[in-house]
């Protein structure tokens, strides 16, 4: 299924009804006063998050979605029947605009919550409502209010507990093939990774977190270069962040400078995403020029006040120590400060 992130809508809700006049007209019962019926209200357009929904596909070429209006009033004191709801389904995450102010009017993180985009009209008052002692034979009568009309913007964020990120080809689709059952595609060469992939840790029947692997960022990413400025809003939830690195193919590259140039990015992106809790992983300890750099790493990262630690995604090595670290990241309750 592709993955489509944003995307851009008009919705309408339906008008009232309106009221009517009408009056009595039964044998035997001669000016037996008036008897408009009020019109019905008009659908409401309403968000529903859906978390069996990973995408907004559905939605790319429904750029128009309309309620329908109520009926109006009738006479015998028959009011018009309102309209149904027209409800819209959307994966947990999404954020929903208003294309026009910049307001956000929802902003969807659990599973079957509602937001109400575009409220129906009001139905009209019949004439029943006007009659009093004096004007027992009222005239008159209100129309339906129209309904809400509304251009919006959907953005999806997923929600995610632990966000990977790192340049490309550095493994951060092969680690989270190892430690969850996500599938994501893997090959040798950069940019494999097109779309955010979602993938569940189990530690116990009870304990699971869930891990997004971001697709490769490169320097200026926050700027719009690569794929990065499209998908960095998708580690903003997330609560911890894993910064892999790894020697690429000519096992020169200074892992010290890579980390560098992800810390920029996501301090230019969101100046608050480098005060995440965070842990520096390196791939590719198989490797011996791995090894042999390692302690020079470590010690950059200590001063830099992150954990660091080794693994390899080709072996398994060091990931069970890696899902345990993250958990212990995730469960374990902050002291509060003194």
């Amino acid at each position: 299924m592709k993955f489509v992130d944003e995307i851009q809508m008009t919705v309408k809700a339906g008008d009232g009804g309106n009221g009517i006049v009408a009056f009595r007209r039964e044998k035997y019962r001669p000016k037996s006063g008036p008897s408009g019926g009020d019109g019905g209200r008009g659908g409401s357009v309403i968000m529903v998050s859906d978390e069996n929904i990973g995408t907004l596909v559905d939605l790319r070429y429904r750029h128009h979605i309309e309620a329908k209006r109520g009926e109006h009033g009738q006479g015998n004191d028959c009011y018009g029947k309102s309209a149904p709801d027209t409800f819209v389904r959307v994966p947990v995450g999404t954020i929903i605009y208003d294309n026009d102010t910049g307001e956000v009017i929802g902003d969807l993180t659990t599973h079957n919550e509602q937001v109400v985009v575009a409220q129906g009209g009001e139905g009209g008052l019949g004439n029943i409502h006007f009659a009093t002692s004096s004007n027992q034979a009222p005239r008159i009568c209100t129309q339906g209010t129209p309904g809400e009309a509304k251009s919006l913007r959907l953005e999806l964020k997923l929600l995610a507990d632990v966000g990977l990120v790192g340049l490309p080809s550095v493994g951060k689709s092969s680690i989270i093939s190892r430690i969850s059952a996500a599938k994501p595609k893997i090959a040798e060469y950069p940019f494999t990774t097109l779309v955010p992939n979602l993938g569940v840790v189990k530690m116990s029947p009870d304990e699971s977190f869930v891990v997004a692997d971001i697709p490769g960022l490169i320097e200026d990413a926050s700027s719009g270069a690569g794929l990065g400025i499209q998908f960095l809003k998708h580690i903003q939830r997330t609560a911890t962040l894993v910064f892999v690195l790894a020697l690429d193919a000519t096992l020169e590259n200074d892992l010290t400078a890579d980390f560098a140039v992800l810390r920029k990015e996501l301090a230019t992106f969101d100046e608050a995403l480098p005060q995440r809790k965070a842990l520096v992983v390196i791939n590719k300890s198989d490797l011996q020029e791995t090894r042999e750099i390692a302690p020079e790493i470590e010690a950059a990262m200590k001063k830099e006040g992150l954990d660091t630690l080794m693994v390899s995604a080709a072996t398994g090595e060091g990931l069970q120590e890696l899902k345990y670290r993250l958990a212990a990241q995730l469960f374990t309750p902050e002291e509060p400060s003194s």
